[in-house]
């Protein structure tokens, strides 16, 4: 007898369905595994992570530390953390911080707290895809405001993000210094921001991961939301201890928030991840706490790596370049290129060179590349040298 049911569609739903796939994970997956790619895709540094990090972890693991931890992070990381962020920024208590599984979980936690299906979310681009898209997965509807390039330089339109924060406005996701391009609020734009964000009862979510990566010689660490607003203001905080600190694959982060926030944060905790493993917080505790000439070290060693790449570049008929503020990208136009993402694949291929299409971070990023500059000036001048060729 034939099977009267209807067909079972067995696949996600349709804001799933709808989500973007990242092309620098595209690009990436052409040659990843290949001995004879130089990979700049990716923001991650050369380096492995310090023995005194490391050792940390295996002593840890030594111990037998391999069970359930509290859903906010062991309590030595959290003070640690609240210290730090205390040191830089503002008196910061440990209550209002929540470790989390790495600093994209913790975006994602932040936006699944704050963020209903039809909110409206305005964030400024070009940007890092995984931040214009973790909003959709809500359902919720996403504005973006572009910076403008001027000779390689990005700058932001205040007035037209202003415009933007409307009263139905529920939160903006900005990201300073900026990844892909380096951009960097000043305080004055903070200021001015964060007004009309109080005025309409925004929620201002700052994705502050680069903010140690700032390469001003006067300041420890680019201008923060964190130094201007009240513990009990609706602005939260994500960071990360990936990139200052070479702790990429460890994925560990946290949050700064409100504490009216934080026990709906902790829920979320443990029904997305539960907590990070003891060994990585561990880890993370003896980096905060230790690692300030690490943070330096690399702050250095990148400004050195930014200035050789730049200038390397521009040396190149056909790109316009300009040195970032911050972060650790290269983001440079290639004239006449209408498809990046085509582009980037190409140059996997036929020249064994790996670097993220410009498009992957919004319309307004099609027609430049981003190069991870967080690497040694060998590499980096092969890899110049693999791009002059291909482009003849």
């Amino acid at each position: 007898m034939p099977d009267s049911r209807p067909p079972v569609d067995p696949s996600a739903r349709p804001a799933v369905r709808a989500l973007a796939a990242s092309l620098i994970r595209e690009v990436a997956n052409e040659g990843m595994g290949d001995p004879d790619v130089l990979p700049f895709w990716f923001g991650e540094p050369d380096e492995v992570t310090p023995d005194f990090i490391r050792e940390a972890a295996a002593a840890s693991l030594a111990r037998g530390e391999t069970f359930y931890t509290q859903n906010f992070g062991i309590p030595p990381l959290r003070a640690a953390i609240a210290r730090y962020v205390s040191g830089l920024h503002r008196p910061t208590a440990e209550a209002s911080i929540a470790v989390t599984a790495s600093g994209m979980s913790a975006l994602m936690l932040v936006v699944e707290a704050l963020v209903a299906p039809g909110d409206r979310v305005v964030a400024v681009t070009p940007l890092w895809p995984n931040l214009t898209e973790i909003p959709k997965i809500l359902s919720a509807d996403v504005e973006c405001v572009p910076l403008a390039c001027d000779r390689g330089e990005w700058r932001l339109d205040l007035d037209r993000l202003l415009a933007a924060l409307t009263p139905g406005t529920r939160l903006l996701l900005v990201n300073s210094p900026n990844n892909p391009t380096g951009w960097t609020l000043t305080r004055e734009e903070q200021a001015a921001i964060l007004e009309r964000c109080r005025r309409h009862g925004i929620w201002l979510v700052a994705d502050d991961v680069y903010e140690r990566l700032y390469y001003r010689e006067d300041v420890a660490a680019a201008p923060s939301f964190l130094h201007l607003a009240q513990p009990e203001e609706r602005v939260v905080s994500t960071n990360s201890f990936s990139k200052s600190w070479l702790m990429t694959g460890w994925r560990l982060g946290w949050i700064v928030a409100p504490a009216a926030l934080m026990p709906d944060l902790g829920k979320l905790i443990e029904y997305n991840t539960s907590c990070s493993p003891a060994f990585v917080q561990h880890a993370g505790s003896v980096a905060i706490t230790q690692g300030e000439p690490t943070v330096t070290r690399t702050r250095t060693r990148f400004r050195r790596a930014r200035d050789y790449l730049v200038a390397a570049l521009a040396q190149l008929p056909g790109i316009e370049v300009a040195a970032p503020a911050g972060a650790m990208y290269a983001f440079f136009r290639v004239d006449g290129l209408a498809d990046s993402f085509a582009f980037c694949k190409r140059l996997v291929r036929e020249a064994h060179l790996g670097l993220a299409p410009g498009r992957a971070f919004g319309p307004e990023g099609e027609g430049f590349v981003r190069w991870c500059f967080a690497s040694d000036e060998a590499r980096l001048a092969e890899g110049v040298a693999r791009l002059a060729g291909f482009m003849k």
